[in-house]
């Protein structure tokens, strides 16, 4: 998040709603409007051992909306008397002032975000329905306070500014730039229309997201044993439990999820349920009834377009870009569209060897969506000898956690301790805590919370968060953070076996929290981050999966204790270019998108027609679909985290791409201990107290190089 703390709600804003069947004490008292904050515990200063933790062992939804309501009340009330203070506006009274206001809302804001994505309930739904205007009225009256604003740039034109360090002159620029980017300047009408489609905006997105939901728990898949052909055991074993778990024992269930969905259309023999379960998927918030988003997407575009015409600006991509290391759309558009020609070329030659499989075994068909994966797994074996379900024998979700945490003892000097069970609260039981020291100095630094399964009402995927990031301002804060996955449960017993795929995604979400551990900014609005940077350093962490010593000592077979064969991992390298083209593709289809969508005139849109008419242009292959279809893009619909956004992932592989090579490069690979600390210092560390452009140059002495990502993709490179 890249605003001040006083705008911290903006983080809630990014986070996909979800639903559940569960809650901690969750009743119909949830919405009462006249409950009392007094003694609420949700506001209360947090106690107990590590500099005090989150009370997730009393949390209680209906203490919520009034808890929230009295830290917005009194965040406010702390923004009023910084702004009518008598004595001349200076960087203490003024600007650290800011950062030290809202401890209630800092302490509310973490137990509110557990509720939305990872123990969610219709109750709620209800009252994070209520919650989020009151937010949006929080921020407008925060950013358009004239007062405070034109205290802080004072500031930001003094003299006394540029006698501070350049991390405080960083800060007084991003407070500064959170207010204008955010309709600070706008007077009379035009203030006021700004306030209003902010809160109407907050309220299409959660019945945006609401409605994914919907169609995600309406619709589960009912199989018989006779329809299994094809599906592994760890599948069938995950099918029975989720079929068990909603009162069909004896069958099994295929979720609209896609940790569900994914393995289903690699293994399934069933090519009509292959079908079924695909056109179930893609058809999220798409089909017609109470649940619909195409209506939803039109308005939001039409209301975020009008927005940013107030600030002058041509259309929403523009506005949004400025503050990101792109610039400009045209930047980043020209990115993609460099990259798009050789994705799309190897999606013709992924289909033409899946073709040829299809007609070697007299299959009578033609290469459709629900057939790419199944086809493409035939292909990786023929090609490469390399059976998926052979590799996630080597891959226990334990093992690959103490890997992580390996990796972590190499890089970053941290070492990872079990907390005992009860000693910390926790939201569920399934959450596990360790606390992270220097392994050197034993000096403590933080939590690590770890919700590794999936569960009714969990958030679908796989995300980092913190519920207390570093600083040192006021008095030093241990860091909590935590990683949350939707990893399924195994027999009683029997280890977690995972995919290739989702083992990289592990190591990838806990480099977000490595972000957090190894932070040494001053202040908390520093901890935040530029969203098409952010996502490089969780990249980067996901290439020491495959680095030798992590496969000798963790990747071991779940029943013998043996390492994963040299023959198999050279298999692994041999083909980890393989269906680029369709990872590529469907991921630059949703990116190029969202931006097409945040460029034009939305006047009149039909999203529908918009998505074909668009992607028929791009010359969009009809094997496969664009990875978040626009009635279901929770990234840009169900919030603005990600809206002219999603092309970040890319943006990022590039610095991930080109600072790979630089640590492949060093004399000691990728433990390398000069590299590691030029990779703690400048590229985790500094969070964002240091521009990203200027971060990168100092840890690779120049700019990345898009050729280090066509090489990394096996797409041809430009002489």
């Amino acid at each position: 998040m890249r605003t001040a703390k006083f705008l911290i709600f903006g983080i809630l804003m990014t986070m996909t709603l979800v639903s559940c069947n569960e809650s901690p004490q969750t009743d119909s008292a949830a919405t009462d409007q006249g409950a009392s904050s007094e003694g609420n515990v949700l506001l209360a200063e947090w106690t107990g051992p590590y500099g005090g933790v989150p009370p997730f062992d009393k949390m209680n939804i209906a203490d919520l909306k009034p808890a929230m309501a009295t830290a917005i009340e009194k965040n406010l009330e702390g923004i009023e008397a910084i702004a009518n203070q008598s004595e001349p506006p200076t960087f203490e009274n003024t600007i650290v002032a800011l950062e030290r206001n809202g401890e209630e809302l800092s302490r509310v804001s973490p137990l509110f975000g557990i509720w939305i994505a990872n123990l969610s309930s219709p109750e709620v739904r209800q009252v994070q329905g209520e919650i989020m205007p009151m937010l949006s009225d929080m921020q407008s009256k925060v950013t358009q306070n004239k007062k405070l604003f034109e205290r802080v740039k004072a500031i930001h034109e003094s003299d006394e500014l540029k006698s501070r360090s350049a991390e405080e002159q960083r800060l007084v620029h991003l407070v500064v730039e959170g207010f204008t980017h955010n309709g600070a300047t706008l007077e009379g009408e035009a203030k006021e229309r700004y306030a209003e489609i902010n809160k109407k905006l907050a309220e299409l997105h959660t019945q945006f997201a609401n409605n994914v939901l919907a169609d995600e728990e309406g619709y589960v898949l009912y199989l018989e044993e006779s329809q299994l052909g094809g599906l592994p055991e760890s599948l069938v074993s995950a099918a029975a439990a989720a079929a068990k778990d909603r009162g069909q024992e004896g069958k099994y269930a295929i979720l609209n999820t896609r940790s569900s969905m994914d393995p289903f259309l690699t293994y399934s023999d069933e090519r009509d349920l292959r079908e079924k379960v695909w056109n179930t998927y893609y058809s999220r918030g798409d089909n017609g009834d109470e649940h619909d988003n195409n209506a939803l997407i039109a308005e939001i575009l039409q209301l975020r377009d009008e927005r940013v015409a107030l600030l002058g600006y041509d259309n929403y991509a523009q506005w949004r870009l400025t503050d990101r290391m792109a610039k400009t759309p045209e930047r980043a558009l020209e990115l993609m569209e460099a990259v798009w020609p050789a994705a799309v070329g190897r999606v013709a030659e992924e289909v033409a060897d899946m073709q040829a499989i299809a007609d070697q075994e007299s299959a009578g068909i033609t290469i459709e969506p629900w057939d790419y994966r199944y086809y493409a797994e035939k292909v990786r074996k023929a090609k490469y000898d390399l059976d998926s379900n052979e590799v996630k024998q080597y891959l226990q979700l334990d093992k690959l956690r103490e890997a992580m945490f390996f990796v972590a003892g190499e890089l970053f000097g941290f070492k990872f301790t079990p907390v005992p069970d009860g000693s910390v609260p926790v939201f569920h039981e399934d959450v596990k805590v360790w606390e992270v020291t220097d392994k050197d100095s034993g000096e403590h630094i933080g939590l690590w919370y770890l919700d590794p399964f999936a569960r009714p009402g969990k958030r679908s995927g796989a995300w980092a968060t913190s519920y207390r990031g570093h600083e040192t301002f006021d008095g030093k804060k241990t860091v909590l953070s935590a990683n949350n996955s939707n990893f399924i449960k195994g027999a009683p017993g029997e280890p977690v076996l995972v995919s290739w795929d989702d083992a990289t995604t592990f190591f990838h979400e806990f480099g977000h929290g490595l972000h957090a551990l190894a932070s040494n900014v001053t202040y908390p609005t520093l901890n935040g981050g530029v969203r098409d940077y952010t996502e490089f350093q969780s990249q980067l962490l996901e290439r020491w999966l495959l680095t030798d010593e992590v496969i000798g000592q963790f990747l071991v077979h779940h029943e013998t204790g043996e390492p994963m064969p040299a023959e198999l991992v050279q298999k692994i390298k041999n083909a980890s270019t393989f269906n680029q083209g369709f990872a590529t593709t469907e991921y630059l289809a949703s990116a190029l998108m969202d931006m097409r969508y945040h460029t034009i005139d939305p006047t009149g849109l039909d999203p529908d027609q918009f998505e074909r008419e668009t992607l028929a242009e791009l010359g969009m292959p009809n094997e496969l679909v664009m990875r978040h279809r626009s009635p279901h893009f929770g990234h840009i619909f169900s919030s603005e985290g990600y809206a002219t956004g999603y092309y970040g992932y890319l943006w990022a592989d590039v610095l991930t791409s080109d600072a790979a090579e630089a640590f492949a490069e060093a004399p000691g690979g990728f433990y390398d201990q000069e590299m590691a600390q030029k990779l703690v210092t400048h590229l985790f560390a500094p969070r964002n107290a240091v521009d990203p452009a200027d971060a990168y140059r100092a840890f690779r002495g120049r700019d990345a190089k898009i050729e280090a990502l066509m090489r990394d993709r096996g797409f041809p490179v430009s002489q």
